[in-house]
């Protein structure tokens, strides 16, 4: 088969799912293209602030997307691809696409506040706190699983670590040069966009090649991840628009570069899929610890994870793009548009490893522990040398492309992290639940909070903390262990944002069907998942199972809260 067949299907399912479905989100949920949004009303030039909805466009996807709907699906193969393609379409189109639509929807409709005050609202206090721990720990996985591998490309590409290092450079740069009015946005982007691809030809002639610096892989990974988790805190300390909102910029032309040289390549390559389309890891490797039934059903969904839903893009919704859209109306585009976009470049990543057969996939994820983010580089070059692009720019580029994604989840994750932690510390709202959601006040604060609640409100012990326990998770697993327990947190997470969405639905009397579904869906999933994950890992990996354990126990409160919730107001409806 013709896997540029699957592009194309793809892509014609999410533009179909997009106006058709899109169009009945908008008449359920009541977009108002009149109604003034939070970047106007609370416009302060610095985090509320009107945005061109291509400019947000570029932002929030740059900050959802990461490697998750790479590795993701590359891992989740390990079924076959048909499974995870199904997934990929279905799950996006139903699951993702709506929940980030309601997720912008409900922070827009709360003056840009992040979810966990919807959910405050909804679920009081309690359900709150509950929500920011889970959130906290889910984040703390973020940064743990993209430490991992972006470390491990970093030695196995070391071309890609000369370019990383060189483009957060470049973006400091840009951000001084644009940030004192040096030059204009337009300027600044003509002298620097080609120097961003002239760092990677740099990459390729000057490596960064710690291992034969050190003498040892294992030294060059253990380097690494010290120098990333360093990276992590500065970053999230700095002014925001010296880091993340330069990197993110000069980011969207990699991304776009990227996307369309694998898009043209499958095109122009037309590749054979060799794997097949269902496989059984057991067939082909009697001592393989993969399971097909039942675990397919529970952990396909948990290893695909942002390629079909991602309970971290309702974070990136209520902590960033909320506060810059300009119009209800780009809510579909930017919310809808960017999840479908993502699921396209899942696709791509199915592509890039169905191309092998099986025994050669199975053999250099598992035995050679190539990174899958590896294996999707080396596969897309294999695509674009039919433009005439060779092999090693090829892979050098796409692997400089995902490491860039890898390193924008990494800070946004640890910045995210940081405001979780401080607003643990925070009292409750005294606001009243009302059935508009417009006018909500500012919820009132305590005129002296204690002093443990001051220093965990305090932006460098909060982010120390977050580094520490993220560096702690580092050392103590790898990326394979760690992807399904991460992978069962997102979609958690998904799945308790899902559920506030269902609330607000009963609660303002709207149609609910549509998110109590899949809300319903992905928390059986997610705590299936994890319960065997607990199990497998109990003997092996403690520390991990306990956090399977904790993300367990805070679920199964969330899910109390919510039926109790959810009968009271089927009482007064």
């Amino acid at each position: 088969m013709n896997a540029s067949w699957l592009l194309i299907l793809g892509g014609v399912l999410f533009l179909l799912a997009y106006f058709i479905y899109g169009g009945y989100l908008e008449r359920v949920f009541g977009i108002d293209p009149k109604r003034p949004c939070p970047s106007h009303t609370h416009e302060d030039g610095v985090d509320y602030t009107p945005t061109s909805p291509l400019v947000l466009f570029g932002h929030h996807f740059a900050s959802i997307a990461g490697a998750g709907p790479i590795v993701g699906p590359i891992i989740a193969a390990m079924f076959g691809w048909g499974p995870a393609f199904l997934w990929i379409v279905l799950g996006c189109i139903f699951v993702g696409s709506m929940h980030d639509f309601a997720a912008l929807f409900l922070s827009v409709r709360n003056q840009g506040r992040s979810i966990a005050y919807v959910i405050e609202r909804e679920l009081g206090y309690a359900g709150r706190q509950i929500f920011l721990f889970f959130c906290l720990a889910t984040l703390i996985l973020v940064v743990t699983v993209f430490t991992i591998m972006t470390a491990q490309s970093f030695v196995t590409t070391p071309a890609v670590a000369t370019a990383s290092c060189l483009f957060i450079f470049l973006a400091s740069c840009f951000a001084m040069t644009t940030h004192q009015k040096m030059l204009g946005l337009a300027e600044a982007s003509i002298l620097f966009v080609p120097l961003l691809f002239l760092c990677i030809w740099i990459g390729t002639v000057l490596p960064l090649d710690l291992t034969k610096l050190l003498g040892s892989e294992a030294a060059a990974q253990a380097t690494w991840r010290l120098v990333l988790l360093y990276y992590c805190f500065v970053a999230s300390i700095l002014p925001v628009w010296f880091m993340l909102q330069s990197r993110d910029y000069l980011n969207s032309y990699l991304l776009v570069a990227m996307m369309l040289l694998g898009f043209v390549g499958v095109l122009a390559y037309r590749p054979e899929i060799k794997m097949p389309a269902f496989v059984n890891p057991q067939d082909y490797f009697p001592g393989c610890n993969h399971h097909v039934i039942p675990n397919l059903l529970p952990l396909l969904f948990v290893t695909i994870a942002c390629g079909a839903c991602s309970g971290f893009h309702a974070l990136v919704s209520s902590g960033t793009s909320s506060k810059q859209l300009d119009n209800e109306r780009d809510i579909r585009p930017i919310g809808m548009g960017a999840m479908m976009v993502e699921g396209l470049l899942a696709i791509l990543a199915i592509i890039s490893i169905a191309q092998l057969d099986f025994g050669q996939y199975f053999t250099q994820i598992n035995n050679d522990n190539v990174p899958a983010a590896m294996l999707f580089a080396r596969g897309i070059a294999v695509f674009v040398s039919k433009l005439g692009i060779s092999t090693e720019f090829g892979t050098t580029f796409i692997a400089l492309a995902v490491s860039a994604f890898m390193l924008t989840s990494l800070d946004t994750a640890t910045r995210l992290a940081r405001f979780i932690w401080q607003e643990l510390a925070l009292p409750a709202s005294t606001e009243t639940v009302g059935a508009d959601d417009s006018e909500a006040a500012a919820p009132a604060q305590a005129a002296q909070p204690a002093l443990w609640k001051r220093a965990m409100g305090n932006r460098w012990i909060a982010t120390g903390g977050v580094v520490i326990l993220s560096g702690i998770m580092v050392f103590t697993g790898s990326g394979l262990q760690i992807w399904p327990v991460f992978g069962a947190s997102n979609q958690l997470l998904a799945a308790l944002t899902l559920i506030v969405v269902f609330l607000w639905l009963l609660r303002t009397r709207r149609k609910t069907l549509f998110a109590l579904i899949p809300a319903v869906f992905m928390m059986t999933i997610s705590i299936w998942s994890l319960v065997i994950l607990v199990i497998d890992r109990w003997s092996t990996n403690k520390l991990l199972a306990g956090i399977g354990v904790f993300l367990l126990a805070m679920a199964l409160l969330i899910i109390g809260l919510t039926i109790k919730t959810a009968r009271r107001l089927k009482a007064e409806a």
